[in-house]
């Protein structure tokens, strides 16, 4: 009943291709997480500049102009990528295919990181809008945190339409709002009334003072890696693309042209804003010279927040809660990006059995639920143990997207310059030579940045990262070399499948009853060269009378007891079994174990602890056969009845009539 209420009833699988989505739905649902990266993208850069004080702000419209061009030259390389691979797998499939396994895997590795963190921080940064607007609520902060992860899971579970209409409102909302606030903010500023932030008037108590020459650049250089958090995300619609209608790469190339557009028109803005308003943040405000009262566990209020105050007329008017409210929804919603790139990356792994294959099974609702799950799990524990702080969580965030960005755009030159090997027409060479311009340029550029990102970002925390993708990365070679293992030990022998010489049943037995009856009769029926009873002797005076009552039964088939001085189950039924494989190697033995089948989870506490403890023995035992067989008591059948009366009446209808009746149900 609980997964019914939570994921909704299951689809069929022929409903799969309903599940294809138009742009403006896949808009909100692949791009949520570049568009909300525009909400602390700007305010990276100024908490890092801060660092050296007011006097080094003037430098935030080149760093984000920077930025701006970088987001440019990766919205044209992806656009190249999701037009020639439509089958998704994204930067993965084009390092597979153009750089080898190996690069592909670092790829993944990186891509599955950063999804990862694109949950804990879009999160993070959500939460932290809502403390803006409520500060009260600052001490429980891990704890919203989390409620929201489990809420995206949720909503997640039930389909990709059905999300993405749920995300469509909050995400189209928040890109209106935004850019009404640029427009209102300008418009203001032209009139002659610039907005004015509440942190204006303070001074920034600089860290490091008087910085000049590598000092100077390495600050400009962090800047620009903090600010590049707006690019997070980009790649994601790449790995979609076979969740998009046909033409599934035109309409992706589509959607990506309007993700970066709005996302430049949104950080351009906001950075001019800020700008503007003269806003001012640090990461701990006792560094703000004039923060008002106790700056001890106390919540700056983040960049655009400021920003909605001073255009819409104060921390009280509907302009700034409208924003503050849609930020904070989009910034949670973003990471339903994450929700979706990595089931679909991690059953494009699965398939590939570089990950286990239940991440390629889909669930109820048509989604990879699996990966849905383990990707809140792990986002969930990253919260947790960095205490829902943005700033903390995102030293970690952009490694493995520059990562990815780098091979990819690497792979699809050596991908272009195949292309260009057969094509021959002039228009299809100039077409070819253009895209592999754009994917050079692009390859160079992100490369240079994830340099610039590794070093500045590799003592604040990004060194857990570049530790966890080479972990990932051999753990995925591991994974596909044990399914290479099994695959080839699995294989069918050439000459054919070889009959045991006997077949000996072996009926375990605790006392003569029903279940008891059940086991010998299905082991005749199976006609077996040879059939044993066996009981364990754990206590002389019911081995006795279970002999007695055997033989007034006159069964005729033999009791054998196994003595056992220590009162163990297990260990004398797998000796006897040995010593029988030992006098018959070629020959095959099927252990029946009666089984009670309950009602409530509770009652399998109360049974089968025994027969379950035995099964895990004999199963790592060779030419051992186990067999269940089943006694369904009362609970169980009751249990059964409720189940079909709260089905449907068109699935009960086919349902056979001649169903057990209930105690006292008429004829």
């Amino acid at each position: 009943m609980l997964k019914r209420l939570v994921v909704g009833r299951p689809f069929r699988s022929d409903r799969l291709s309903h599940e294809l989505l138009p742009k403006r739905i896949a808009l909100p649902i692949f791009a949520s997480d570049p568009l909300s990266s525009v909400t602390y993208a700007t305010q990276e850069i100024l908490l890092i500049l801060s660092l050296g004080g007011v006097a080094f702000l003037h430098l935030t419209p080149w760093i984000a102009l920077a930025v701006v061009v970088l987001l440019v030259v990766v919205v044209l390389s992806y656009r190249q990528v999701v037009q020639a691979y439509p089958t998704g797998g994204g930067s993965y499939e084009v390092a597979s295919q153009n750089l080898g396994r190996n690069a592909g895997l670092v790829v993944a590795g990186a891509l599955l990181v950063d999804y990862v963190l694109t949950v804990a921080v879009s999160v993070a940064a959500g939460v932290d809008n809502i403390i803006s607007a409520l500060p009260e609520l600052n001490p429980h902060r891990v704890l919203i945190n989390l409620v929201f992860v489990l809420l995206l899971t949720a909503v997640n579970l039930r389909g990709v339409r059905e999300s993405g209409r749920t995300f469509a409102v909050p995400t189209y909302a928040f890109v209106a709002g935004v850019l009404i606030m640029i427009v209102a903010g300008l418009a203001e500023t032209l009139a002659g009334h610039r907005p004015v932030a509440e942190s204006a008037h303070y001074d920034i108590h600089a860290e490091q003072a008087g910085l000049t020459g590598l000092a100077l650049a390495f600050l400009v250089l962090r800047a620009f890696s903090s600010g590049c958090t707006a690019l997070t995300g980009a790649e994601a619609i790449s790995n979609g693309v076979p969740a998009f209608r046909k033409p599934k790469g035109l309409n992706a190339a589509r959607t990506m042209t309007a993700m970066g557009a709005l996302s430049i028109a949104m950080f351009s803005g906001i950075t001019l804003l800020a700008l503007i308003a003269q806003v001012r943040i640090a990461e701990n405000p006792c560094d703000l010279a004039g923060f008002p009262g106790s700056c001890e566990n106390a919540a700056q209020r983040t960049v655009i927040a400021q920003i909605a105050a001073a255009v819409f007329g104060g921390d009280h008017s509907a302009g700034f809660f409208y924003i503050q409210a849609t930020a904070a929804l989009i910034l949670i919603l973003a990471a339903n990006t994450a929700f979706n790139g990595f089931p679909l990356l991690g059953a494009i792994l699965a398939r590939d059995r570089y990950l286990p294959r239940q991440l390629h099974t889909r669930g109820d609702r048509l989604t990879f639920s699996n990966g849905i799950v383990l990707l809140a799990m792990v986002a969930a524990a990253l919260i947790y143990a960095f205490d829902g702080s943005t700033t903390r969580l995102i030293q970690l965030y952009i490694i493995g997207v520059f990562t990815s960005f780098t091979l990819c755009q690497a792979g699809m030159v050596r991908h272009w310059n195949q292309e260009l090997r057969t094509a021959t027409d002039p228009a299809s060479r100039r077409r070819v030579r253009r895209g592999r311009a754009i994917n050079a340029f692009g390859a160079c550029f992100t490369g240079v940045v994830l340099v610039v990102v590794l070093i500045t970002k590799f003592s604040g925390g990004a060194y857990l990262v570049v530790i966890a993708i080479p972990l990932l990365f051999l753990l995925m070679r591991a994974i596909r070399r044990h399914y290479q293992q099994v695959r080839e030990e699995l294989a069918p022998d050439e000459t054919g499948t070889l009959l045991p010489s006997r077949v000996h049943a072996v009926v375990l037995v605790s006392t003569l009853h029903k279940p008891t009856q059940r086991a010998l009769a299905f082991a005749k029926a199976a006609r077996p060269d040879t059939l044993t009873a066996i009981t364990i002797n754990v206590d002389d005076t019911e081995t006795r009378e279970l002999q007695r009552v055997w033989e007034s039964h006159d069964l005729a088939i033999p009791l054998l007891v196994l003595e056992s001085p220590y009162r163990e189950i297990a260990r004398p039924v797998v000796n006897y079994i040995k010593k029988l494989r030992r006098d018959s190697p070629r020959d095959v033995i099927c252990v029946y174990i009666p089984e009670y089948v309950v009602g409530h989870w509770w009652e399998n506490l109360l049974h089968n602890q025994s027969a379950l403890r035995l099964k895990s023995r004999l199963l790592f035992e060779p030419a051992v056969m186990v067999v269940s067989v089943p006694w369904q008591l009362r609970s169980s059948t009751a249990r059964n009845l409720e189940r079909l009366d709260r089905l449907p009446g068109d699935v009960r209808r086919g349902i056979p009539a001649h169903r057990p009746r209930r105690t006292g149900q008429p004829r």
